[in-house]
């Protein structure tokens, strides 16, 4: 592989969630690590404890001088950096070896067995899901997780003594493309990215290519009803939560609080009273592809149940800050009206009678533009809406494309967009009995000040 003989890795964007995971592994392989990031969040942070070398300047000058040597230095950068970034332009320059963080994932992850997990929604519950699975098994895995898993308090898994390698096959600039699994999950596939794929079409075809990457003899699940040309050679089995006939479907499901507890059907046998430990109806659906790769990868039953029990769930994900007799606060990260919708629903599943208030951070101008009026319907499922201003992330602005395009078209009476600096006071006034903050840009930085403001009232 690329990286035996080389001495540093170094991370252009290190920060980000799968470029964080990778900066672990290749840490853990006794490299030198370093990088740089555009801002400090609680990731860099660990990071930095965990001795990898963080600075957040883009400048050439502050890149050490054990990662100057084109020779024993690769470098790994995310393409949501700018070509115009000092650090990435020094590095093509001066002849070292440049490559997106996908061609990194894939060398590691195509000299395994490798399982990939592709959707545009769900990628990130499923694969940690489906990663803790095969931890508590005999078989084990490493994971590339899209997420902090709760129960790891980590993104990266590592186990030596397994050849199973679990990781997000991300349809966002193609990067699924350098993938070979020996096994794929496909949850959905919603129109997304159309700055990438530029019509919903083009987005399916490149599911379509994914598909073809999996190994002739491997398998597919798929989530029952996407409709895909699948190769003939693969042995498929879809998965539904309420149709019976997916090879994997729910025959009872009871809610438990936030919690749920179902019995599945598989081509073989019945899984009987799954508890899952990660809260939200959505969550089931999930889970179900999470457990049938399990069971077509030959996890006993007893595991499946029991790690499907101690699982807690993902940062992020439905993840519950404040629950009390009085009030509730959960932090998700859906981004994209589907995601929205599915969250919203599985809140109101299990707070029917609460007035549910939502702050929603849009992310990226591309966005918002393709999706606003999908945008506005999701948010609209709410009782009382807080909008924010649109997070860019990689994006220059677009002239006319701004939150109002979203704020003009939600249909409730209850609805204010505003900065975030007017937040506690606009929330001081509405007094939410059920608080949900949703978007994948910096409005996790909220989550800890609106929690302990929940905590206090």
């Amino acid at each position: 592989m690329m990286w035996i003989n080389l001495d540093s890795v170094y991370f252009v964007g290190v920060g980000g969630i799968g470029m964080s995971a990778l900066a672990r592994f290749f840490h853990s392989r006794g490299k030198n690590v370093a990088g740089y990031d555009k801002r400090s969040t609680s990731l860099t942070d660990q990071l930095i404890r965990e001795n990898i070398d963080i600075h957040f300047v883009d400048q050439s000058a502050l890149i050490p001088s054990e990662f100057k040597d084109p020779d024993r230095t690769l470098v790994i950068y995310t393409p949501a950096v700018s070509d115009h970034n000092q650090e990435l332009k020094y590095f093509r320059k001066n002849g070292f070896r440049v490559i997106k963080r996908s061609a990194a994932l894939g060398e590691v992850f195509n000299a395994g067995d490798g399982i990939g997990v592709a959707g545009t929604h769900g990628k990130t519950s499923v694969s940690t899901l489906l990663s803790f699975i095969l931890s508590q098994s005999k078989m084990g895995c490493n994971a590339f997780l899209g997420g902090i898993s709760k129960n790891f308090e980590t993104n990266l898994i590592i186990n030596s003594n397994s050849r199973n390698i679990v990781a997000e096959a991300d349809e966002y600039d193609r990067s699924f493309l350098t993938l070979y699994p020996k096994m794929a999950v496909l949850t959905t596939i919603d129109a997304d990215h159309l700055d990438i794929y530029l019509s919903e079409e083009n987005l399916r075809r490149g599911f379509e290519s994914f598909l073809n990457q999996v190994d002739e003899k491997g398998k597919l699940i798929i989530k029952y009803g996407l409709d895909l040309a699948i190769p003939t050679s693969l042995e498929v089995y879809s998965y539904s939560v309420d149709n019976k006939e997916a090879d994997y479907h729910i025959t009872s499901i009871e809610q438990e609080g936030v919690y749920y507890r179902f019995t599945v059907r598989t081509p073989r046998d019945i899984i009987q009273d799954v508890r899952l430990g990660m809260p939200g109806l959505i969550n089931v659906e999930n889970a179900l592809g999470a457990i049938a790769a399990a069971d077509q990868k030959g996890v006993p039953i007893d595991v499946i149940i029991k790690a499907c029990t101690e699982f807690t769930g993902v940062k992020r994900r439905f993840d519950i800050q404040v629950m009390n007799e009085k009030r509730v606060y959960i932090d998700d990260y859906a981004h994209h009206p589907e995601e929205l919708k599915a969250f919203i629903s599985s809140v109101r599943e299990i707070f029917p009678e609460k007035r549910i208030c939502g702050i929603f951070q849009p992310h990226l101008f591309t966005r918002t533009r393709d999706f606003s009026k999908a945008f506005a319907e999701s948010l609209g499922l709410l009782d009382d809406l807080i909008l924010l201003a649109i997070y860019p992330a990689r994006e220059e602005p677009i002239p006319g494309i701004t939150s109002e395009i979203i704020f003009d078209d939600v249909q409730l009476d209850e609805k204010v967009l505003i900065g975030p600096e007017q937040l506690l006071n606009v929330l001081n006034e509405r007094d939410p009995e059920v608080l949900l903050t949703m978007g994948a840009g910096d409005i996790d930085k909220l989550v800890e000040p609106l929690k302990s403001w929940m905590e206090q009232l």
